[in-house]
């Protein structure tokens, strides 16, 4: 008889031995192209009377993607998502929540992102039965990603997640690792955990003797049962953005959520976790006593950061930022956080949601949102795919609604610089323009125009290429075309040059200089 799942493994191991070929052999242009966001001031020297607008993605549907129609998903939340750049198929992985039995690592598939099947794997027992499509037991809080560079084939895909039961074969509770060579097929590593964890009471940090209470608490400020996991291709290693647990006021452990970050050249040997992002007063008081465990978790009802998963894309570190009010608004939207180093992040957009909760608790996504560190970037629109729970941290109702959700925004448009009033001009710091093709404006210009200028490095206008001299962008589009009416980029002499925007009643969120 023949075997499904084993033919399934088959096709998808040759797909990923040809991406890598292929990519391995991909041919380069000469056409390069250097994107400046306007999500924050770092290529800007200075801008006259404008603003910066956040811009929240926009939900896909009221409805779930992947809903909770098998027994083993009393509620699902986390995810990872890979969509291979060939075949343009997607794989994504979510968790499972049975209930009392433990926790699940689910697969399920899709031809487009939108429509999405569970195959039947017939690789885990779950009540008499392998008819599902479970992939692993006890991986909670996974993270996935497909790591084309990996020479072994067996290890392409790459998982980080959590496990605390040490009656199943670990030594201690912490973060674990498994390979993969097709996304289904997983091997745990055998000796796991690789980092121990932080997970325990509420109580004072043991002595640094008591080695029976340290075993049973976890390092302080290290991983925790949220893990997230990416490539960081700026430093050229693996890392993981995890929760971890802040000391409370009077020293007790596990009072509030917080973030940390660990890397790894090798994904067997991983660093001491580094605290990169805390809650702190101006995300609201509450908390500030030490209080006994309540419903929402943690020792105390205040803002917590529940995770900060990460991504890097065009040279800078975008955080999915979980800011959990398990007390008050028992709503954990997502924040944009941002940094140039993946360690020191800035949160420019606190309290302006990048999804934000619904008032409707009988959607899906309305409460808490479980995002993760695997955007899709397609060529005009970017995916953010996601876990949630309809109903509140703090709500009473024990019917929790869940699902995995989808929200897209516009390539490139994270945030935007506009007018405060009518007018406003953004002007670049010095870039050389020597063999430029040409420049590309992402902005929406709709009610008004956006017309760009070249300045001398000293900051002097020059003739023909002026405001004036310039054909203006009125239109809304991803890929303004910048035209001089007499010149051309190109027949400006080799030096540097600064940029300028003039905007009238426009928006702009991305800047490209194509050489």
């Amino acid at each position: 008889m023949i075997n499904i799942t084993n033919i399934r493994v088959y096709i998808f191991a040759l797909l990923c031995f040809w991406q890598s070929h292929i990519n391995g052999a991909e041919k380069k242009t000469d056409d390069t192209k250097s994107t400046i966001l306007m999500i924050d001031d770092h290529h800007i020297l200075y801008r006259s009377g404008t603003k910066r607008n956040l811009k929240p993605l926009v939900r896909h549907s009221s409805r779930p993607l992947i809903g909770t129609d098998k027994p083993w998903e009393t509620t699902i939340a986390y995810c990872s998502v890979y969509r291979n750049s060939i075949t343009g198929k997607y794989q994504l992985w979510y968790q499972a929540w049975p209930g009392k039995s433990g926790c699940y690592l689910c697969y399920a598939e899709s031809n487009d992102g939108i429509k999405w099947t569970k195959p039947s794997l017939g690789l885990v027992d779950y009540k008499g039965s392998k008819d599902n499509n479970i992939l692993l037991i006890n991986g909670y809080g996974a993270s996935i990603i497909y790591d084309k560079t990996d020479p072994n084939a067996q290890k392409r895909y790459k998982a980080a997640f959590w496990e605390q039961d040490t009656k199943k074969g670990i030594e201690f509770p912490g973060t674990c690792i498994a390979f993969s060579a097709d996304g289904i097929n997983w091997k745990k590593h055998s000796n796991n955990p690789v980092i121990k964890g932080s997970y325990g009471d509420y109580i004072q940090p043991p002595i640094i003797s008591d080695l029976k209470k340290i075993n049973a608490q976890g390092k302080p400020l290290s991983t925790s049962d949220v893990i997230d996991l990416i490539w960081d291709p700026k430093k050229e290693s693996y890392a993981i953005y995890a929760k971890t647990w802040l000391d409370g006021p009077k020293g007790n452990m596990h009072w509030k959520r917080a973030v940390v970050r660990t890397e790894s050249t090798n994904f067997i040997n991983w660093t001491k976790p580094k605290l990169v992002m805390v809650p702190d007063e101006f995300d609201g008081s509450g908390g500030e006593q030490d209080l006994a465990r309540t419903a929402g978790g943690g020792g105390s009802d205040g803002v917590q950061l529940h995770s900060g998963p990460a991504f890097f894309y065009n040279d800078l570190y975008f955080s999915m930022l979980q800011v959990m009010d398990s007390g008050n608004t028992g709503n954990m939207p997502i924040e944009l956080a941002l940094s140039r180093d993946g360690d020191n992040w800035k949160r420019p957009f606190r309290n302006k949601w990048f999804i934000p909760p619904l008032d409707n608790k009988e959607i899906f996504d309305a409460s808490l949102i479980w995002s993760n560190a695997t955007p899709i970037f397609l060529k005009d629109v970017f995916r953010f795919y996601y876990g949630a729970y309809g109903k509140p941290w703090n709500s009473s109702d024990g019917a929790q609604i869940s699902g995995i959700g989808l929200a897209e925004m516009p390539r490139n448009r994270f945030g935007g610089i506009e007018p405060i009033e009518r007018f406003g001009q953004i002007t670049l710091r010095s870039i050389d323009l020597n063999k430029v093709k040409g420049i590309e404006i992402n902005g929406d210009a709709t009610n008004g125009s956006i017309r760009p200028e070249i300045l001398s490095d000293d900051g002097y206008r020059i003739p023909g290429y002026t405001k004036n001299d310039v054909k203006p962008l009125q239109t809304d589009s991803l890929k303004h075309q910048v035209e001089w009416n007499q010149k051309k980029i190109r027949d400006l002499p080799s030096g540097q040059y600064k940029l300028r925007l003039h905007l009238e009643n426009a928006e702009i969120f991305a800047i490209t200089i194509r050489y």
